[in-house]
């Protein structure tokens, strides 16, 4: 093992440092979300379009992986995502910070598709535990990523600001390390399996709603801006902690059954802060949150194929949830109570696990059923 890290050092270095920009950026939205709210005279649900924009320029820049990803290289999906943050840091309106979050999830939709299929294939069967602690380096900007919203006095342009220029300075060190040389097929290559995509949809839909409106959820049940930023970063604490968790174990629990794991916890620390305390079961949320996307990547690819185009299609489907959750949510909490978002969220999540269990015994049952005679 120490060997092929050491044959992929580049790699490491371009996927952990793009990931750790990543998750800082997305993190900031959370806390910004309110900030552009009152400064640009928005409503919740209109501010959270932020957050909508973002994922939109993740789909684009899935969708370019899709049909040109062989020109894709981790210096000009830093370009991209450093051009974003700078549009969103320069506060020349709301069209242009949408402009800026469309941008910046472009190089990040980009940045997905290169780095997790590269890391999958590059460290062979430890390779789902070499995935989740890539995803797990995400975790890290995510954490710091709110506390220096607050140190900065809750200015979103200066924190956009110091993704960019930081961004710009990891483009310098980057290289193309760890290429997957694309395999050869038509589109019938891509076996495409509904199920699976729905499932990694509504999943990811939950955890871009965690991330981008439980600050806003919080404030609306009397927590002050300091505090809930402060409570996204210790949410990004125990999703790292789970991610890291993950590299040590990932490789002995079935995809599907991780997949269930992180439904299942969600579950309960969502409708544990409906009933009981908000602020508490926010926070570990964020562990089980962290398992949705290692658990349905790996998974969707087993089942999908080895062609090329695979991880865009599997990331795509996850995109569509993390578009349209934070906007139909978003719209659903300006007319509900002030705990309105534990109840859905934890509600969607008990009904999906309910319904991935009986996929899974669906799927089993057909395994284990003898083929018919001739």
């Amino acid at each position: 093992m120490r060997g092929m890290i050491g044959a992929h050092l580049g790699l490491l270095f371009a996927g952990m440092a793009t990931f750790i920009l990543m998750g800082a950026g997305q993190s900031l939205y959370g806390p910004a979300v309110p900030v552009f709210a009152r400064d640009y005279g928005l409503s919740l649900a209109e501010a959270s379009g932020v957050i909508s924009a973002h994922w939109v320029g993740c789909f684009i820049g899935v969708g370019a992986m899709f049909a040109a990803g062989h020109l894709a290289t981790p210096r000009r999906l830093l370009l991209v995502m450093a051009l974003g943050a700078a549009l969103m840091a320069v506060g020349w309106g709301w069209a242009v910070t949408l402009a800026g979050a469309l941008v910046f999830g472009m190089g990040y939709g980009c940045a997905t598709v290169l780095f997790n299929p590269r890391f999958l294939a590059a460290f062979g069967a430890r390779g789902p535990a070499m995935l989740s602690l890539l995803n797990a380096t995400f975790g890290i900007g995510a954490i710091i990523a709110p506390l220096v919203f607050v140190a900065l006095h809750s200015q979103p342009g200066l924190s956009f600001a110091l993704v960019a220029g930081l961004a710009a300075l990891v483009l310098i060190g980057a290289s193309d390390d760890g290429k997957v040389a694309p395999e050869a097929g038509a589109l019938g290559g891509v076996r495409p399996d509904w199920a699976i995509l729905a499932f990694g949809a509504v999943g990811v839909g939950m955890e871009a709603c965690l991330i981008g409106l439980g600050p806003a959820a919080l404030l609306r049940l009397g927590e002050t801006e300091a505090a809930a930023a402060g409570l996204l970063s210790a949410f990004f604490v125990a999703f790292l902690a789970a991610r890291v968790m993950l590299t040590f174990c990932a490789h002995l629990i079935a995809p599907f059954s991780l997949y269930m794991l992180a439904l299942a916890g969600m579950a309960l620390c969502l409708l544990g802060g409906a009933v009981v305390a908000p602020a508490l079961f926010y926070v570990p949320a964020g562990a089980f949150a962290s398992m949705v996307f290692p658990g349905y990547f790996v998974e969707a690819a087993r089942r999908m194929g080895r062609d090329a185009r695979v991880a865009p299609v599997v990331i795509g489907a996850g995109l569509i949830g993390g578009i349209s959750a934070p906007l139909l949510l978003a719209q659903a909490l300006d007319r509900a109570g002030d705990r309105a978002f534990f109840w859905l969220l934890g509600g969607i999540a008990a009904v999906v696990l309910l319904l991935a269990a009986l996929h899974g015994r669906m799927r089993a049952m057909a395994v284990s059923r003898p083929p018919a005679k001739a």
